[in-house]
């Protein structure tokens, strides 16, 4: 039985690899400096784009094993499921709102709350309960983001006006 969102999985599947690998060829293009670490100015992107690569492997084979690539049969009744979230227009606004409001945020409240605020947020819009749990998951999230750049990639972050 083929999955009703298998051909548009495989679709953006596809077209995340085409960007991670638009993104790749892109990143060949940063100059090394003499200054650089062990990292080097395109380090970052380059995880970036592997990352991105990954993902959108995983998409198109989750897709293909979905039956992307089988011929549609005739259109069955689709189960209705009211818990899901639609990707609507106000939702990917909301999103963008996020965004926009760590972008603002982070240079006055500093890199690590800030992303706590934004997981926070994220989980809570998306429906997580509002409890402990949900607060201990941004707290680590951010923490361990600050971890992997600040510690071991020696990104620097904004320390912000608080902290």
């Amino acid at each position: 039985m083929r999955d009703q969102s298998a051909p548009k999985d495989l679709a953006g599947g596809i077209t995340v690899l085409a960007i991670a690998a638009l993104y790749y060829w892109a990143t060949a293009g940063i100059a090394e400096s003499t200054l650089s670490d062990e990292v080097g100015a395109g380090g970052l992107p380059r995880i970036l784009a592997i990352t991105l690569a990954g993902l959108g492997l995983v998409l198109t084979l989750r897709a293909i094993r979905a039956g992307a690539l089988v011929p549609a049969g005739k259109p069955e009744a689709e189960p209705t499921d009211d818990d899901e979230p639609r990707a609507t227009l106000p939702r990917a606004l909301g999103f963008l709102a996020f965004g926009a409001a760590y972008v603002a945020l982070v240079p006055v409240i500093g890199y690590l709350p800030g992303v706590a605020l934004l997981i926070g947020a994220v989980a809570l819009y998306e429906g997580a309960p509002p409890n402990w749990r949900t607060v201990a998951i941004a707290i680590g999230g951010a923490v361990l983001y600050w971890a992997i750049f600040v510690r071991l990639l020696g990104v620097r972050q904004p320390t912000g006006w608080f902290f």
